[in-house]
């Protein structure tokens, strides 16, 4: 059994006051709705547990009826931080789930093929995240005003979601983090700290994450370019 976490639980601060990014609509549908689909329509996803904040419970439940998604879900709380909305996701799993695909829910481009694809790996290896090779050029700076040196950009990957594991691989992952006191906004980095390989699942195709409000025009017109392509597929 796979099943889909899909973390919401964030305060969309850089989005502005007041703003809940989840319920923007673009395309059409609410931006939570769209990563809802994705997932709702991925032949390899069995059931979907959304984490979200108290007050997001009762509009998520309404998404639900709206957009008629079929298949099992679950609302749960979120908690202080992302790594503690993906551990109150974890617990309400089936107990049947061998796997799972951690996404971020203002990631609502994602496709179908890339989900499959990490869920294939991930039950290979154990760990697999989406990810692009960097093709600009990167440097690093100690105080954010002067460069200090230019990184190789050939051993560089900008990871994304969904990040897919083995059930009690990434508990264990995330239990040991909590134990020392870590915290991670990555979820494969928790497997790094217990040397847990993870495997580089390429996405060809742009997945970005709602972030600012400069990011809705680019996000919007990916979402009418996709549906254009679904309509004539």
């Amino acid at each position: 059994m796979v099943s889909a976490l899909i973390v919401g639980a964030g305060a969309s601060t850089r989005m502005g006051t007041g703003v809940d990014k989840l319920f923007i609509e673009l395309a059409g549908r609410p931006v939570l709705a769209h990563t809802w689909a994705r997932f709702d329509g991925a032949a390899c996803i069995d059931e979907i547990v959304l984490v979200v904040r108290e007050e997001q419970v009762g509009r998520v439940r309404e998404l639900a009826v709206r957009f008629g998604f079929a298949k099992p879900y679950r609302v749960v709380l979120g908690g202080a931080h992302r790594q503690d909305s993906v551990w109150n996701g974890l617990q309400a799993l089936s107990a049947l789930a061998e796997l799972v695909a951690i996404q971020d829910a203002a990631r609502p481009c994602t496709p179908i093929e890339l989900i499959t694809a990490t869920v294939e790996a991930a039950r290979d290896v154990g760990a697999a995240v989406a990810a692009q090779p960097l093709t600009d050029t990167i440097k690093e700076s100690a105080n954010g005003s002067f460069v200090l040196r230019t990184l190789d950009r050939a051993r560089l990957w900008a990871v994304q979601t969904p990040q897919t594991f083995r059930v009690e691989i990434i508990k264990r992952a995330i239990s040991e983090a909590r134990m020392r006191g870590l915290r991670f906004t990555d979820d494969t980095a928790a497997c790094e700290l217990i040397g847990q390989p993870v495997r580089l699942v390429a996405s060809d195709c742009p997945n970005p994450k709602l972030t600012r409000p400069g990011d809705m025009a680019y996000i919007e017109f990916l979402l009418q370019q996709q549906a254009q392509s679904a309509s004539k597929g």
